[in-house]
């Protein structure tokens, strides 16, 4: 099974657009080619920011509302019972963003610009805007969980509403009080706070959900992943790109004329996303989480709302305020250090899983997993992975719960393939118990399952079978080479009756009845019944 394994990689990397191959290259160039248009074009800066509807910068927000609804789009919305049912994660995100993060940001302004008051309320404001925005694309570069970002964003924008001015007012007025330093205030409203979060969050997030609802729903999951989702996909890091270029414009001239100024904030900014980041990603590994979901929990804990932190500034203290500059600064900042981050945690993904290609550099590792989000896989037929096959093929099935689907799939594989074919199924996020309608419906066909229990899905697993069979849940799915991978799009039957179930459970057994004549010859093993 070796030949795959030396030919896949470079055919992947060859496909991938140049945008992607040199990601970095491109937001470098789209941060300078800001900072020159905004110093070289008088009067470019005012007009951007003239350009406003109800206080937010409509340049902006068209670049962000299409950087994030591609992303939002690729969300499995169906899976994410299984993100908010994880509660270490979910409390570890509450701990990290609204009693570490601004804490942390808190500590370091008072310790790094004790002398530059300006510029020290400006980053303890940016430390209370937690990210909402930039965070999504980020976390699916380096390849997490897109459930899980969707849902921390989510929570993070429902605090941040809720608790954003009562914060500023305790690090600002009252702690500062009670370590007898110097005390100010902001000047914020509720609404403020969450006309942001529905314009930057709520309408991606509307438009993504309702573009898989309605796209699954009139052309089905495999149609909508295989062939819709790789058209829209390039748009996010377009809307990156654009909305960096817009930022920087916007603030070049104060940037460029300041430089003393600007390093004095960039040190805290860089002591803190490198601990936030870093503290989230062993706390994730601590907590067991695995890479998907360990990478979510480090970036959302690293990321901010600087949209917010700036018109908060703007609105307190004035447009050429040091508190406006501070939170300026910030993107400048956070938008190299976290695509850095994105290629640090591809690099550490093998330190979870078996690396893509061994051989591979780190940013060909990441390069080969962009393009897993970014374009579908590779539909090969499973004879061409299969050479030299070896005598007995084995398959794992894969789906969320291994509870239904692949518990169905792999009980009509055992009886049907008999001992021709080594079966095994696991699950991304393992239910307790199998469903008990998925039980009755084989056994009304004379098959029991109902020795079975779900299993987690280890690395291990997927790079010792021949063919991996996922149902639901392939962005959980490790890759290696020399390893088939195909998706079966099937109904999930968690929570339905046994009329509901017998249909996915026909379809499963068409299924398997193709892959065995694919896999092994015609002729039926001795003592099994089709």
């Amino acid at each position: 099974m070796s030949a795959p394994a030396h030919t896949e990689h470079p055919a992947v990397v060859k496909k991938l657009s140049a945008l992607d191959r040199m990601l970095p290259l491109w937001i470098g160039l789209a941060m300078i080619a800001g900072l020159l248009l905004g110093r070289v074009i008088p009067g470019l800066g005012d007009a951007l920011s003239a350009v406003e509807v109800d206080g937010i910068s409509l340049p902006i927000a068209i670049g962000l509302l299409v950087m994030m609804y591609p992303v939002l789009a690729k969300v499995r919305y169906d899976r994410l019972d299984t993100v908010t049912g994880d509660r270490k994660l979910m409390a570890a995100s509450l701990v990290l963003n609204w009693v570490i993060g601004p804490a942390l940001m808190f500590a370091l302004a008072w310790l790094l610009l004790p002398d530059l008051p300006a510029y020290r309320t400006g980053l303890i404001i940016v430390g209370l805007a937690r990210c909402i925005a930039m965070v999504i694309i980020w976390n699916d570069l380096a390849c997490g969980d897109r459930e899980a970002a969707a849902v921390l964003v989510a929570l993070n924008s429902l605090f941040q509403v809720v608790m954003f001015a009562v914060l500023g007012w305790f690090y600002l007025s009252v702690l500062p009080g009670w370590l007898g330093l110097e005390r100010t205030t902001i000047n914020t409203s509720v609404w403020q706070i969450a006309k942001s979060v529905l314009i930057f969050l709520g309408i991606p997030l509307l438009a993504g959900f309702l573009t898989r609802r309605w796209g699954e729903r009139a052309k089905g999951r495999q149609w909508y992943e295989s062939r819709f989702l790789p058209k829209i996909g390039p748009w996010a890091l377009y809307g990156l790109l654009f909305t960096i270029v817009i930022l920087f414009a916007l603030q070049g001239d104060q940037i460029i004329s300041r430089p003393l100024d600007v390093a004095r904030i960039a040190l805290p900014l860089l002591a803190y996303f490198a601990i936030m980041w870093g503290g989230g990603y062993v706390l994730g590994a601590v907590l067991g989480l695995g890479y998907e979901r360990t990478t979510t929990l480090a970036f959302t804990a690293a990321g901010n709302n600087f949209e917010l932190a700036i018109a908060v500034a703007i609105a307190t203290y004035g447009a050429a305020s040091g508190q406006a500059l501070a939170g300026v600064v910030g993107p400048l900042i956070e938008v190299p250090v976290l695509v850095a981050l994105v290629y640090v945690s591809l690099a550490l993904r093998r330190r979870f899983v078996q690396p893509t290609q061994p051989d591979s550099s780190p940013a060909e590792s990441a390069t080969y997993v962009q393009h897993q989000i970014l374009t579908p896989h590779r539909s090969a037929s499973i004879s061409e992975w299969l050479t030299p096959m070896a005598s007995r093929p084995s398959v794992l099935f894969v789906c969320v719960h291994n509870a239904g689907r692949s518990q169905m799939a792999a009980g009509f594989l055992a009886h049907l393939a008999g001992d021709r074919i080594e079966v095994r199924s696991a699950g991304s996020a393992p239910a307790d118990t199998i469903n008990s309608a998925a039980v009755e419906a084989m056994a009304e066909i004379g098959i029991d399952i109902s020795d079975q229990s779900p299993k987690i899905l280890t690395a291990d697993a997927v790079e010792s079978s021949d063919v991996v069979i996922t149902m639901g849940c392939g962005d959980a799915c490790p890759v290696f080479p020399g390893v088939s991978y195909r998706d079966w799009a099937l109904p999930d039957p968690a929570g339905k009756g046994i009329e509901a179930v017998r249909p996915i459970r026909d379809d499963i057994k068409a299924r398997v009845q193709d892959l065995i004549g694919e896999l092994v010859p015609a002729s039926p093993p001795q003592g099994s019944h089709p």
